[in-house]
């Protein structure tokens, strides 16, 4: 399927689809990215539906707290928990699963919405480039690290646990150069992570922030065809989300003032600030996480490695389907083991005990 700018224009002028609402007594809720935008106000929505536990994940405690505060003077809603995570610290992450997995009896429902949309260049202390830390690295990490608890919760209730990962449209304008989707065998990630190249031309950069949610829907499409058959027992289910474009602090880098002297960031700031007079508000673009989380309860099938977009499933881009991007999601698949197993060991031992080879 392709996606133009004229198709996001018209987007723009439909209706958000209304919040679903469930039931989710009994259950327990991880939300990153808690604390402001669509996270926000996806918690908001998940505490009106009174699970067991609501856990909201943000960069420090201070907001986190503060986050908690107003979702429980909104909603009434008692059981929340604020806890720290800095996607851009693997530390950070190792330490917020170990959390989990020694204080949560179960997981029902991860959502992943963290993310950065950065306008410059930076390293994070693990020596990748932050955006594709942040917004892919990081997430498969803490995906992977929990797998194990939601598997256990799947086999034990019955259920399908859900990881909801928030991707974009925007994957569609993905533009991989063939120096990265050819790259040699375990050197995709560290190529397209790499300050040379990511600033060999102003373009490479611009297109990041597309080209991490491209890498969202591949690894959803690759967990999900690793994932045991339902004849085996329950199992969990990982969604793609697009919440749409959204009036949120997602572009604040866009802003940064050191940027304001740069011609071309004035040109982009000028594009987002028409684009906003019609983008949808946080609350608006948070139903579709909601729905990622509770919707179709008897498709899990269907749903699972699904994209979904305005309440419904929605096929993925040309080069995901192609046979070119079946290949390039295989070969992320694969660096992105390898990359984090090094980062934490236990990582290829859940992929070997909870995953099966991809059906070819």
């Amino acid at each position: 399927m392709r996606w133009t700018q004229e198709d996001e224009t018209r987007e723009r002028q439909l209706t958000m689809p209304p919040v679903i609402t469930a039931d989710l007594t009994g259950k327990t809720i991880i939300v990153t990215g808690a604390n402001v935008g669509i996270g926000f106000e996806a918690a908001k929505h998940f505490a009106r539906m009174n699970p067991e536990k609501l856990i909201i994940a943000c960069r420090n405690q201070e907001k986190g707290d503060e986050a908690k505060r107003v979702i429980q003077e909104e909603t009434k809603f008692p059981r929340i928990e604020a806890w720290t995570m800095e996607l851009s610290d693997f530390s950070s992450v190792k330490a917020f699963a170990d959390r989990a997995e020694k204080e949560l009896k179960r997981i029902d429902y991860l959502v992943e919405n963290a993310g950065v949309a950065n306008a410059k260049y930076k390293a994070t202390k693990d020596g990748w480039e932050d955006t594709l830390q942040v917004n892919n690295l990081a997430p498969t990490l803490l995906a992977f690290l929990l797998l194990p608890k939601m598997i256990q919760t799947a086999k034990k209730h019955g259920t399908y646990p859900r990881l909801i990962v928030v991707a974009s449209n925007t994957h569609f304008w993905s533009k991989l150069e063939k120096e990265i989707v050819e790259a040699p065998k375990g050197k995709t990630l560290e190529t397209f992570s790499s300050e040379k190249y990511c600033l060999k031309d102003p373009s490479i950069f611009e297109g990041r922030y597309q080209d991490t949610k491209l890498l969202n829907v591949l690894f959803v499409r690759a967990l999900a065809s690793r994932l045991p058959p339902d004849s085996q027992g329950s199992t969990i289910t990982p969604v793609a989300v697009n919440p749409s474009f959204c009036s949120s602090s997602l572009i604040r880098g866009i802003y940064d003032p050191s940027l304001s002297s740069n011609e071309r960031i004035l040109e982009i700031r000028a594009m987002f600030d028409e684009a906003r007079k019609e983008a949808f508000t946080t609350e608006e673009g948070s139903r579709q996480l909601v729905y990622g989380a509770t919707a179709k309860k008897d498709e899990e099938e269907k749903m699972r490695g699904a994209y979904l977009s305005f309440s419904d499933l929605m096929e993925v881009s040309d080069f995901v389907l192609s046979e070119e991007g079946k290949k390039f999601e295989d070969k992320i698949w694969d660096e992105c083991v390898e990359i984090l197993n090094r980062v934490d060991e236990r990582v290829e031992k859940i992929v070997a005990e909870y995953l099966i080879p991809k059906k070819v």
